[in-house]
Protein backbone atom coordinates (compact mmCIF):
# COMPACT_ATOMS: atom_id res chain seq x y z
CA UNK A 1 0.00 0.00 0.00
CA UNK A 2 1.43 3.38 -1.00
CA UNK A 3 2.05 6.05 1.63
CA UNK A 4 -0.48 8.80 2.13
CA UNK A 5 0.11 12.15 0.48
CA UNK A 6 1.26 14.62 3.13
CA UNK A 7 0.23 18.27 2.97
CA UNK A 8 2.51 20.59 4.94
CA UNK A 9 1.38 23.99 6.25
CA UNK A 10 4.31 26.38 6.29
CA UNK A 11 4.83 28.90 9.07
CA UNK A 12 5.24 32.29 7.37
CA UNK A 13 8.66 33.92 7.82
CA UNK A 14 7.53 37.47 7.03
CA UNK A 15 7.16 39.33 10.34
CA UNK A 16 4.31 41.40 8.86
CA UNK A 17 2.38 38.30 7.80
CA UNK A 18 -0.29 37.11 10.25
CA UNK A 19 -2.21 34.77 7.95
CA UNK A 20 -1.99 31.00 7.64
CA UNK A 21 -2.61 29.07 4.43
CA UNK A 22 -4.94 26.36 5.81
CA UNK A 23 -7.31 26.58 8.77
CA UNK A 24 -8.37 23.66 11.02
CA UNK A 25 -11.84 23.10 9.52
CA UNK A 26 -10.31 22.60 6.06
CA UNK A 27 -7.54 20.42 7.48
CA UNK A 28 -10.29 18.12 8.74
CA UNK A 29 -11.69 17.88 5.20
CA UNK A 30 -8.24 17.02 3.81
CA UNK A 31 -7.92 14.25 6.40
CA UNK A 32 -11.32 12.93 5.30
CA UNK A 33 -9.99 12.87 1.72
CA UNK A 34 -7.35 10.38 2.87
CA UNK A 35 -4.44 12.81 3.14
CA UNK A 36 -2.03 13.45 6.01
CA UNK A 37 -1.51 17.02 7.20
CA UNK A 38 1.51 18.43 9.01
CA UNK A 39 1.68 21.90 10.57
CA UNK A 40 4.80 23.85 11.44
CA UNK A 41 4.21 24.74 15.07
CA UNK A 42 2.60 28.13 15.65
CA UNK A 43 1.80 28.64 11.95
CA UNK A 44 -1.80 29.62 12.72
CA UNK A 45 -1.39 31.41 16.04
CA UNK A 46 -1.21 35.00 14.74
CA UNK A 47 -4.41 34.37 12.77
CA UNK A 48 -6.20 33.02 15.84
CA UNK A 49 -5.79 29.26 15.21
CA UNK A 50 -4.00 27.26 17.90
CA UNK A 51 -1.84 24.15 17.48
CA UNK A 52 -4.42 22.22 19.52
CA UNK A 53 -7.17 23.06 17.01
CA UNK A 54 -5.09 21.57 14.21
CA UNK A 55 -4.35 18.48 16.29
CA UNK A 56 -8.06 18.09 17.01
CA UNK A 57 -8.66 18.23 13.25
CA UNK A 58 -6.17 15.38 12.75
CA UNK A 59 -2.96 17.21 11.84
CA UNK A 60 0.49 16.47 13.16
CA UNK A 61 2.32 19.48 14.65
CA UNK A 62 6.12 19.63 14.30
CA UNK A 63 8.94 22.14 14.53
CA UNK A 64 9.54 21.94 10.78
CA UNK A 65 8.00 20.06 7.91
CA UNK A 66 9.30 16.53 7.43
CA UNK A 67 11.15 15.44 4.31
CA UNK A 68 8.22 13.21 3.41
CA UNK A 69 5.97 16.24 2.76
CA UNK A 70 4.57 16.10 -0.78
CA UNK A 71 2.60 19.36 -0.93
CA UNK A 72 3.51 22.60 0.85
CA UNK A 73 0.92 25.36 1.29
CA UNK A 74 1.82 28.94 2.12
CA UNK A 75 0.71 32.55 1.86
CA UNK A 76 4.08 33.46 0.35
CA UNK A 77 6.60 30.62 0.43
CA UNK A 78 9.29 32.78 -1.15
CA UNK A 79 9.09 35.85 1.08
CA UNK A 80 12.50 35.26 2.65
CA UNK A 81 15.82 33.76 1.62
CA UNK A 82 15.80 32.04 5.02
CA UNK A 83 12.77 29.90 4.15
CA UNK A 84 13.39 26.16 4.21
CA UNK A 85 12.12 23.95 1.40
CA UNK A 86 11.39 20.24 1.13
CA UNK A 87 13.15 19.07 -2.02
CA UNK A 88 11.02 17.56 -4.80
CA UNK A 89 7.77 18.85 -3.26
CA UNK A 90 4.87 20.73 -4.85
CA UNK A 91 4.46 24.27 -3.49
CA UNK A 92 1.08 26.01 -3.53
CA UNK A 93 1.50 29.69 -2.74
CA UNK A 94 1.01 33.27 -3.80
CA UNK A 95 4.32 34.50 -5.24
CA UNK A 96 6.06 37.35 -7.03
CA UNK A 97 6.95 34.99 -9.88
CA UNK A 98 6.46 37.64 -12.57
CA UNK A 99 8.86 40.13 -11.00
CA UNK A 100 11.19 38.17 -8.70
CA UNK A 101 13.76 35.89 -10.35
CA UNK A 102 14.66 34.31 -7.03
CA UNK A 103 11.41 32.31 -7.07
CA UNK A 104 12.49 30.36 -10.15
CA UNK A 105 16.04 30.03 -8.80
CA UNK A 106 14.84 28.53 -5.51
CA UNK A 107 12.56 26.10 -7.34
CA UNK A 108 15.41 25.00 -9.61
CA UNK A 109 17.80 24.51 -6.69
CA UNK A 110 15.29 22.40 -4.74
CA UNK A 111 13.61 20.67 -7.71
CA UNK A 112 10.26 22.17 -6.69
CA UNK A 113 7.06 22.35 -8.67
CA UNK A 114 5.02 25.51 -8.17
CA UNK A 115 1.31 26.20 -8.46
CA UNK A 116 1.16 30.00 -8.20
CA UNK A 117 -2.11 31.29 -6.79
CA UNK A 118 -1.87 34.56 -8.71
CA UNK A 119 -2.18 32.59 -11.97
CA UNK A 120 -5.69 31.28 -11.30
CA UNK A 121 -7.46 31.84 -14.64
CA UNK A 122 -10.48 34.15 -14.67
CA UNK A 123 -13.05 31.54 -15.65
CA UNK A 124 -16.26 30.57 -13.86
CA UNK A 125 -14.99 27.14 -12.78
CA UNK A 126 -11.94 28.69 -11.10
CA UNK A 127 -13.75 31.32 -9.03
CA UNK A 128 -13.54 29.30 -5.82
CA UNK A 129 -9.74 29.19 -6.21
CA UNK A 130 -9.35 32.93 -6.79
CA UNK A 131 -7.26 34.07 -3.82
CA UNK A 132 -6.39 37.41 -5.42
CA UNK A 133 -10.07 38.33 -5.30
CA UNK A 134 -10.70 36.88 -1.83
CA UNK A 135 -7.81 38.87 -0.36
CA UNK A 136 -8.50 42.03 -2.38
CA UNK A 137 -12.04 42.14 -1.02
CA UNK A 138 -10.68 42.18 2.52
CA UNK A 139 -8.14 44.88 1.60
CA UNK A 140 -10.91 47.09 0.19
CA UNK A 141 -13.06 46.62 3.28
CA UNK A 142 -10.16 47.43 5.60
CA UNK A 143 -9.29 50.54 3.55
CA UNK A 144 -12.84 51.79 4.05
CA UNK A 145 -12.49 51.33 7.80
CA UNK A 146 -9.21 53.24 7.81
CA UNK A 147 -11.01 56.17 6.18
CA UNK A 148 -13.83 56.01 8.73
CA UNK A 149 -11.41 55.80 11.65
CA UNK A 150 -8.87 58.38 10.46
CA UNK A 151 -10.92 61.13 8.85
CA UNK A 152 -11.56 64.05 11.18
CA UNK A 153 -15.24 64.23 10.30
CA UNK A 154 -18.42 62.16 10.09
CA UNK A 155 -18.93 59.95 7.05
CA UNK A 156 -22.75 60.15 7.01
CA UNK A 157 -25.09 63.13 6.86
CA UNK A 158 -25.81 64.11 10.47
CA UNK A 159 -28.79 66.21 11.50
CA UNK A 160 -28.28 67.67 14.95
CA UNK A 161 -29.79 70.39 17.11
CA UNK A 162 -26.72 72.44 16.28
CA UNK A 163 -27.31 72.10 12.53
CA UNK A 164 -26.85 69.70 9.66
CA UNK A 165 -23.43 68.22 8.91
CA UNK A 166 -23.00 67.14 5.27
CA UNK A 167 -21.62 63.68 4.45
CA UNK A 168 -17.91 63.21 3.77
CA UNK A 169 -16.93 62.94 0.10
CA UNK A 170 -14.95 59.78 -0.66
CA UNK A 171 -13.37 59.06 -4.05
CA UNK A 172 -12.38 55.48 -4.90
CA UNK A 173 -9.91 55.00 -7.76
CA UNK A 174 -10.16 51.63 -9.46
CA UNK A 175 -13.26 49.42 -9.48
CA UNK A 176 -11.78 45.97 -9.23
CA UNK A 177 -12.61 43.69 -6.31
CA UNK A 178 -10.82 45.90 -3.75
CA UNK A 179 -12.28 49.11 -5.13
CA UNK A 180 -15.84 47.83 -5.23
CA UNK A 181 -15.57 46.54 -1.66
CA UNK A 182 -14.16 49.91 -0.55
CA UNK A 183 -17.07 51.68 -2.26
CA UNK A 184 -19.60 49.36 -0.62
CA UNK A 185 -18.00 49.82 2.82
CA UNK A 186 -17.85 53.62 2.92
CA UNK A 187 -21.28 53.84 1.25
CA UNK A 188 -22.79 51.68 4.00
CA UNK A 189 -21.22 54.07 6.51
CA UNK A 190 -23.04 56.95 4.87
CA UNK A 191 -20.38 58.72 2.82
CA UNK A 192 -21.04 60.43 -0.50
CA UNK A 193 -19.05 58.12 -2.77
CA UNK A 194 -17.64 58.53 -6.27
CA UNK A 195 -15.90 55.74 -8.16
CA UNK A 196 -13.41 56.10 -11.00
CA UNK A 197 -12.20 53.49 -13.47
CA UNK A 198 -10.87 53.66 -17.01
CA UNK A 199 -13.00 50.63 -17.89
CA UNK A 200 -16.40 51.96 -18.87
CA UNK A 201 -17.87 48.54 -18.12
CA UNK A 202 -17.10 49.18 -14.44
CA UNK A 203 -19.63 52.00 -14.37
CA UNK A 204 -22.62 49.70 -13.95
CA UNK A 205 -20.99 47.95 -10.98
CA UNK A 206 -20.14 51.27 -9.30
CA UNK A 207 -23.66 52.63 -9.78
CA UNK A 208 -25.19 49.39 -8.47
CA UNK A 209 -23.54 50.15 -5.13
CA UNK A 210 -25.14 53.58 -4.97
CA UNK A 211 -22.02 55.54 -5.92
CA UNK A 212 -21.49 58.06 -8.69
CA UNK A 213 -19.35 56.86 -11.62
CA UNK A 214 -16.80 59.07 -13.36
CA UNK A 215 -14.43 58.23 -16.20
CA UNK A 216 -12.29 60.12 -18.65
CA UNK A 217 -12.52 59.44 -22.37
CA UNK A 218 -10.52 56.27 -22.93
CA UNK A 219 -9.91 53.91 -25.87
CA UNK A 220 -12.46 51.15 -26.34
CA UNK A 221 -9.73 48.55 -25.69
CA UNK A 222 -9.06 49.85 -22.17
CA UNK A 223 -9.19 46.37 -20.70
CA UNK A 224 -7.60 43.04 -21.54
CA UNK A 225 -9.53 39.83 -22.16
CA UNK A 226 -9.54 38.74 -18.50
CA UNK A 227 -11.23 41.96 -17.39
CA UNK A 228 -8.22 43.76 -15.94
CA UNK A 229 -7.40 47.32 -16.92
CA UNK A 230 -4.88 47.63 -19.73
CA UNK A 231 -1.72 49.68 -19.31
CA UNK A 232 -2.34 53.06 -20.97
CA UNK A 233 -0.19 55.14 -23.29
CA UNK A 234 1.74 58.09 -21.87
CA UNK A 235 -0.72 60.50 -23.51
CA UNK A 236 -3.73 58.75 -21.98
CA UNK A 237 -2.03 58.67 -18.58
CA UNK A 238 -1.51 62.44 -18.63
CA UNK A 239 -5.14 62.97 -19.59
CA UNK A 240 -6.27 60.75 -16.71
CA UNK A 241 -4.11 62.63 -14.19
CA UNK A 242 -5.68 65.94 -15.15
CA UNK A 243 -9.19 64.52 -15.14
CA UNK A 244 -8.80 62.86 -11.74
CA UNK A 245 -7.07 65.87 -10.18
CA UNK A 246 -10.22 68.00 -10.08
CA UNK A 247 -12.16 65.25 -8.31
CA UNK A 248 -9.36 64.50 -5.84
CA UNK A 249 -9.05 68.05 -4.56
CA UNK A 250 -12.82 68.18 -3.91
CA UNK A 251 -12.73 64.97 -1.85
CA UNK A 252 -12.26 64.48 1.87
CA UNK A 253 -10.75 61.02 1.38
CA UNK A 254 -9.35 59.02 -1.53
CA UNK A 255 -8.97 55.24 -1.62
CA UNK A 256 -6.78 54.17 -4.53
CA UNK A 257 -6.85 50.53 -5.62
CA UNK A 258 -5.79 50.55 -9.29
CA UNK A 259 -3.43 47.72 -10.25
CA UNK A 260 -2.18 45.92 -13.35
CA UNK A 261 -1.12 42.27 -12.82
CA UNK A 262 2.62 41.75 -13.19
CA UNK A 263 3.37 45.47 -13.55
CA UNK A 264 3.88 48.43 -11.22
CA UNK A 265 0.67 50.13 -10.12
CA UNK A 266 -0.32 53.06 -12.37
CA UNK A 267 0.45 56.55 -11.07
CA UNK A 268 -2.86 58.35 -10.59
CA UNK A 269 -2.14 60.96 -7.90
CA UNK A 270 0.72 63.42 -8.28
CA UNK A 271 2.33 65.17 -5.31
CA UNK A 272 1.20 68.54 -6.60
CA UNK A 273 -2.38 67.26 -6.49
CA UNK A 274 -1.97 66.04 -2.90
CA UNK A 275 -0.68 69.50 -1.95
CA UNK A 276 -3.96 71.01 -3.20
CA UNK A 277 -6.22 68.73 -1.15
CA UNK A 278 -8.34 70.04 1.72
CA UNK A 279 -6.67 70.27 5.15
CA UNK A 280 -7.35 67.07 7.08
CA UNK A 281 -7.87 64.96 3.95
CA UNK A 282 -6.52 61.42 3.73
CA UNK A 283 -5.39 59.03 1.01
CA UNK A 284 -5.34 55.26 1.56
CA UNK A 285 -3.17 53.73 -1.17
CA UNK A 286 -4.21 50.08 -1.30
CA UNK A 287 -1.80 49.58 -4.21
CA UNK A 288 1.21 50.57 -2.09
CA UNK A 289 2.70 47.01 -2.20
CA UNK A 290 2.84 47.29 -6.00
CA UNK A 291 4.49 50.72 -6.10
CA UNK A 292 1.44 52.80 -5.20
CA UNK A 293 -1.01 54.94 -7.15
CA UNK A 294 0.13 58.07 -5.30
CA UNK A 295 3.48 59.70 -5.98
CA UNK A 296 3.90 60.39 -2.23
CA UNK A 297 3.18 56.88 -0.97
CA UNK A 298 5.79 55.19 1.21
CA UNK A 299 5.22 51.50 1.80
CA UNK A 300 4.37 50.69 5.40
CA UNK A 301 4.26 54.34 6.45
CA UNK A 302 1.81 57.17 7.07
CA UNK A 303 3.22 60.45 5.84
CA UNK A 304 1.84 63.97 5.88
CA UNK A 305 1.96 66.24 2.82
CA UNK A 306 0.84 69.71 3.84
CA UNK A 307 -2.21 68.74 5.92
CA UNK A 308 -3.05 65.53 4.04
CA UNK A 309 -2.16 62.11 5.41
CA UNK A 310 -1.08 59.45 2.91
CA UNK A 311 -1.37 55.84 4.09
CA UNK A 312 0.81 53.21 2.41
CA UNK A 313 -0.37 49.92 3.99
CA UNK A 314 1.92 47.02 3.24
CA UNK A 315 -0.47 44.12 3.88
CA UNK A 316 -4.11 44.96 4.60
CA UNK A 317 -5.42 41.35 4.47
CA UNK A 318 -2.91 40.42 7.17
CA UNK A 319 -4.57 42.97 9.46
CA UNK A 320 -7.74 40.86 9.29
CA UNK A 321 -5.88 37.57 9.50
CA UNK A 322 -8.67 35.35 10.83
CA UNK A 323 -11.12 35.89 7.98
CA UNK A 324 -8.38 36.41 5.39
CA UNK A 325 -6.92 33.01 6.34
CA UNK A 326 -10.37 31.40 6.29
CA UNK A 327 -11.13 32.40 2.71
CA UNK A 328 -7.56 31.78 1.48
CA UNK A 329 -7.73 28.32 3.03
CA UNK A 330 -10.92 27.62 1.09
CA UNK A 331 -9.11 28.69 -2.11
CA UNK A 332 -6.27 26.25 -1.33
CA UNK A 333 -8.67 23.43 -0.43
CA UNK A 334 -10.50 23.85 -3.73
CA UNK A 335 -7.21 23.55 -5.60
CA UNK A 336 -6.11 20.44 -3.69
CA UNK A 337 -9.46 18.84 -4.48
CA UNK A 338 -8.59 19.26 -8.17
CA UNK A 339 -5.20 17.61 -7.64
CA UNK A 340 -6.24 14.52 -5.71
CA UNK A 341 -7.85 11.53 -7.42
CA UNK A 342 -8.44 8.37 -5.34
CA UNK A 343 -6.02 9.64 -2.67
CA UNK A 344 -3.25 10.04 -5.28
CA UNK A 345 -1.69 13.15 -6.81
CA UNK A 346 -2.88 13.84 -10.35
CA UNK A 347 -1.37 16.97 -11.91
CA UNK A 348 -3.53 16.96 -15.01
CA UNK A 349 -2.22 19.52 -17.49
CA UNK A 350 -5.29 18.91 -19.64
CA UNK A 351 -7.19 20.86 -16.98
CA UNK A 352 -6.93 24.52 -17.97
CA UNK A 353 -6.78 25.62 -14.33
CA UNK A 354 -3.79 23.41 -13.50
CA UNK A 355 -2.15 24.23 -16.83
CA UNK A 356 -2.36 27.97 -16.11
CA UNK A 357 -1.17 27.75 -12.50
CA UNK A 358 1.74 25.28 -12.81
CA UNK A 359 4.42 27.83 -13.63
CA UNK A 360 7.32 25.57 -12.62
CA UNK A 361 7.48 21.79 -12.95
CA UNK A 362 10.27 19.90 -11.18
CA UNK A 363 12.50 22.97 -11.10
CA UNK A 364 11.92 24.04 -14.71
CA UNK A 365 9.88 27.00 -15.91
CA UNK A 366 6.84 26.04 -17.94
CA UNK A 367 5.82 29.52 -19.03
CA UNK A 368 7.58 32.79 -19.70
CA UNK A 369 6.01 35.92 -18.24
Amino acid sequence: MSEKITVGILRENDTLENRVSLVPKDVKLLIQMGLSVELETGAGEKAGFLNSQYEDAGAKVSMKLSNSTNVITSINAFSSKDNKYVKDSLVISTTNFRTDNKVADICKKNNLSLLAMEFVPRIARAQKLDSLSSQASIAGYKAGLIVANSLNKYLPLMMTAAGTIPPAKVLVLGAGVAGLQAIATVKRLGAEVTGYDIRLAAGEQIRSLGAKFISDEVPEDSEVKDGYAKEQSEENQKSQLEFIKEHIIKSDAVISTAAIPGRPAPRLIEQKTVELMKPGSIIVDVSAPFGGNCECTKLGEIITVNDTKVYGPSNLPSEMAFDASTVYSKNILSLIELLIKDEKMDINLQDEIIDAMLVIEKGKKRIGV
